[in-house]
Order: structure tokens, then C-alpha cells, then sequence
């Protein structure tokens, strides 16, 4: 806490270091019969310390030169001026010239004062011992000082880094989750519209024909209500989870949408064999995507489901319709789709196929 203080009111802990120095000075000078002339010089040694964090070296080199005009009129006997500002440039400046002008002081002084037969050899060596001192310290300090802060960056920095992994897996899930439901609520509200309308048309004509659509539009209401609370994680710990949907489940897929009136031909080729989840998952979602384009806006009559196994998995699913894609009515299926591979290292076409239609094909890798 104290040291807080003395950070916060520096000025205020110069100036007060500056007043003790120099009423100290002047009553020594005074009390050993100093001249005028060591008194003024005496005055001039300390008051500049009063900016000594502002301007070290400059404080520095005129404490200096007035120590040494002290020590040659034979009048210096306080060392502690200079060895504040030697303390204070080696504390506060982290250069070359400013080492250099702290030991070229002390050097100056040192000869200085061992010249002089006025002063004893061992408070000559005192003082000049004091000096040094001083300079290590404040280099010890400064070194100090710079460590602290580097850990202080280095922590402040891996707590930048730590937000923006945080941040950037949240929007990660987001966006999962954003194409799991676009998945789930996109095939599921196209079934339940062409079964709706479906049963809207029997029951004017034949009420009991309109039974079979109002059931799959339940169907599919239900399944769907069941993969969101999959997705959100709604379900009670004591509920039953059902999988994620895969590759297994596909003929449950082509069945649905066989249900709404669109005939769906399933072809498989190749040796089955168990998928990585991530791919088994995409790669469902994938051909759900594409049956979705195909019954809300291609207008299609047949569409063609080819899944084929091998060092890719390819998938291919072609319809009959106006050959137009989702992005055309403002749906972003095709994007999901192209995300969905590009994360799996794969590439995925889609576009108008030859002879009419649309077509989407990927080819996602099996191998690390």
C-alpha cells in the first residue's frame, strides 16, 4: 500500500527527497565552516534532483560535475545526491549511453576523491563503494521492473488468447448448431407443407384419403421434435437419447420423402463399412439437404439417391426439376452443404445437370 502511494504521488516523494537532501547539505556545510562558494555548488548538487525521473541523465551529469567541483574545493561530504541520481538513471533508463554515464560518474568521482589528500582512504573508498552500490541497485531494480511487466504482458496476452479460443469455439457451436437445426426443421417443414397441402385437397373430395397425409405430416412433426431436442439438448437426463442420425438411417429418409408424393430411387455401391461419426453424420445431412432442395424448389417428379463406397465416400443426389438451386429462393442449403465438406477435407458440386435437372455430388475422403 505504501508503495502504491509513492508510485501515484512521485512528484510529491522527489520533491520531499530533494528538501531533505538539501537542508541536509547546507546544515553540513555549514556546520564543518563550508565557504559561500561550497554552499551554492552544495545547492546546485541536490536541487536538480527534484526532476531526476523526468530528466536522469541530464540530473545526472550536473549532480556529477557539482560533486566534483565540491571535492576540489575540498567541501564534499554528502554522497548521497550523487548516488540518488546514479540510482535513479541505471533504475529508470535501459540503454547503453545511460550505463555509460553512471559508471563514467562514479569513475570520475572515484578518482576524484581518491586524489584528494582532504579525505581519508576509507571514506574515500565509503563513498565510491556507496556509489557503486546504488548503480547495481538500480540496475537490479530496472531489471526487475521489466520482468514483472513482461509476465504482466505475457499473462494479459494469453488472456486475450484464451477469450478469442472461447470465443471463436462458441461461434463454432453456433454455427453447428445453426446447420443441424437449418437440417432438421428444413426437411421436416417440407414434408409437413406438401403433406398438408396433400390432405388439404383429399379432404374436400375424400375425407378419408386426407387420414394418410395428417399422419406422416405427425410423423415427421414428431421426428423432427425429437432431433431439436437432440440438437438443444432439452431432453431430461433420465429420457432416452436416440443417435445421431447416419448412413444407416438413409432408407427412414427416402421413405419420408417417398411419402410426400416424390419418387425416390436409393442406390448403393460398394462395400459398406463403419464411418467416423463427423462423416457418417455430414454425409446424411447432406443427402437430407439435397432431398429438401429437390421437394421445395426444384418441382421434381423423381430424384436419384447414389451413395458409393470406396477411398471416397461419394454421394450424388440428382432430381428431374427446373434445375434450380435453394440460394435462387434465398435458402443457404448449399452452403451448409459446402461447409460440411470443406471441413471433412472434401469437395462438393452443385449445379444444373446435363439434360435437365439439378445435381449435387460429394466426394468426401476416407482416409486420414
Amino acid at each position: 500500500m505504501m508503495w502504491r502511494s509513492l508510485h501515484r504521488y512521485a512528484w510529491l516523494t522527489n520533491l520531499a527527497l530533494t528538501a531533505l537532501l538539501l537542508a541536509g547539505g547546507v546544515v553540513t556545510v555549514r556546520h564543518n565552516g563550508g565557504s559561500t562558494a561550497a554552499l551554492v555548488v552544495t545547492v546546485l548538487s541536490t536541487a536538480p534532483l527534484a526532476v531526476r525521473r523526468s530528466r536522469p541523465a541530464l540530473v545526472t551529469a550536473v549532480v556529477g560535475i557539482a560533486t566534483l567541483v565540491l571535492i576540489g574545493l575540498g567541501a564534499w561530504i554528502e554522497p548521497l545526491p550523487i548516488a540518488v541520481a546514479v540510482y535513479t538513471l541505471t533504475s529508470i533508463r535501459d540503454s547503453r549511453g545511460a550505463r555509460l554515464l553512471a559508471w563514467m560518474t562514479i569513475a570520475a568521482v572515484a578518482a576524484a576523491v581518491l586524489v584528494d589528500r582532504g579525505i581519508e582512504f576509507g571514506a574515500a573508498a565509503a563513498r565510491v563503494v556507496l556509489l557503486v552500490a546504488a548503480a547495481v541497485l538500480g540496475d537490479s531494480i530496472r531489471s526487475r521492473r521489466a520482468y514483472i511487466r513482461e509476465i504482466e504482458e505475457k499473462a494479459a496476452r494469453l488472456e486475450r488468447e484464451r477469450e478469442t479460443q472461447a470465443q471463436w469455439a462458441a461461434a463454432e457451436e453456433q454455427a453447428r448448431i445453426a446447420r443441424e437445426l437449418h437440417d432438421v426443421i428444413a426437411h421436416a417443414l417440407s414434408v409437413i407443407v406438401v403433406q398438408a397441402g396433400a390432405a388439404d385437397d383429399a379432404f374436400e373430395f375424400d375425407p378419408a384419403r386426407a387420414r394418410g397425409p395428417i399422419r406422416e405430416v405427425d410423423k415427421a412433426a414428431r421426428a423432427a421434435l425429437a432431433d431439436l431436442r437432440r440438437v438443444l439438448g432439452l431432453l431430461q437426463a433420465k429420457g432416452e437419447y436416440q443417435p445421431q442420425p447416419s448412413l444407416d438411417r438413409l432408407d427412414q429418409l427416402v421413405d419420408s420423402v417417398r411419402a410426400t408424393g416424390l419418387d425416390v430411387t436409393l442406390e448403393i455401391d460398394g462395400r459398406q463399412q463403419q464411418l467416423p461419426a463427423a462423416i457418417d453424420l455430414s454425409a446424411y445431412r447432406i443427402v437430407q439437404e439435397a432431398l429438401t432442395n429437390s421437394l421445395k424448389h426444384a418441382a421434381a417428379q423423381h430424384v436419384q439417391v447414389r451413395v458409393r463406397y470406396g477411398e471416397e465416400l461419394q454421394l450424388e443426389v440428382r432430381d428431374d426439376g427446373r434445375g434450380r438451386a435453394a440460394e435462387t429462393n434465398g435458402g443457404s442449403g448449399i452452403v451448409g452443404m459446402r461447409e460440411r465438406v470443406a471441413l471433412l477435407g472434401g469437395r462438393l458440386d452443385a449445379g444444373p445437370a446435363a439434360g435437365g435437372g439439378y445435381r449435387v455430388s460429394a466426394s468426401i475422403p476416407l482416409q486420414a
